[in-house]
């Protein structure tokens, strides 16, 4: 009965109500769904006088957590010259509707679709990275959309694993991103970033998803989960290697 509560707490957060107007560099961009409107934000490559279009990252962040945290965050990647697009999740910040799977989904489907009328992104370099929730969210995208490559941070292997946890058999879950499912059918590159000490999501759901991956990399780093990574730079590194060895 309190599953959602468990999985979504990100509804209780307040959110500026400016939102954008807040952060320097920030296109906030409405996207159109069947409950409503998401907001997205998309931060464009750095690199002056890029003319070419961009590869773009679709990020989703973790349960507990808004776009408003990310920008900054997240400029490592528009050095490297690529385009990052914030999705908000319905009932999440100054997103309408509530967040389940299938909302989520939606969402997603209606912001990536959004990229395609872009004349500045490489429609077939946008790229799917997803931290813990959010490797969730990319992954449902993933299976509805084609996407170059799956980043995937702290991410779980579905739901259903933790259900044991709670004593509670598997088919009560109401929203299994099933995580592992996707990433035995993609076809494409996948890099899993995980804490060896993580508690939450335990580094066997790391190990099992870049197992299950055709193409697949895991990445462990001495943390748990909330501390993950413990070296951004090192991060971005790992990150930049993995995209240049992917093309």
């Amino acid at each position: 009965m309190l599953q959602r509560q468990f999985l979504f707490p990100g509804t209780q957060i307040a959110a500026p109500p400016e939102g954008a107007e807040l952060v320097p560099g920030v296109e906030s961009i409405w996207v159109d769904t069947s409950f409503g409107q998401i907001e997205t934000w998309f931060l464009s490559p750095l690199f002056s006088g890029q003319t070419q279009p961009s590869p773009v990252v679709i990020f989703a962040h973790g349960n507990a957590e808004l776009i408003d945290f990310w920008p900054e965050e997240l400029q490592p990647l528009q050095r490297m010259g690529i385009g990052v697009l914030l999705v908000e999740y319905p009932g999440y910040g100054r997103s309408d509707g509530a967040p389940t799977q299938t909302s989520i989904t939606e969402g997603f489907v209606a912001a990536y679709d959004m990229l395609l009328t872009r004349s500045d992104v490489d429609v077939a370099r946008i790229i799917a990275m997803g931290r813990s929730l959010g490797g969730g969210a990319v992954c449902a995208l993933a299976a509805e959309r084609p996407v170059a490559a799956l980043i995937l941070m702290s991410a779980f292997t579905n739901v259903q694993a933790f259900a044991a946890q709670f004593l509670a058999p598997g088919f009560l879950v109401q929203d299994p991103f099933d995580n592992l499912a996707v990433v035995h059918a993609y076809s494409g590159p996948v890099l899993v970033v995980h804490g060896k000490h993580d508690t939450l999501i335990p580094y066997h759901h790391g190990v099992a998803l870049a197992e299950a991956a055709q193409n697949g990399e895991l990445i462990t780093y001495a943390c748990g989960h909330n501390d993950c990574p413990p070296d951004w730079d090192v991060f971005w590194h790992d990150i930049e290697r993995f995209l240049q060895q992917v093309r």
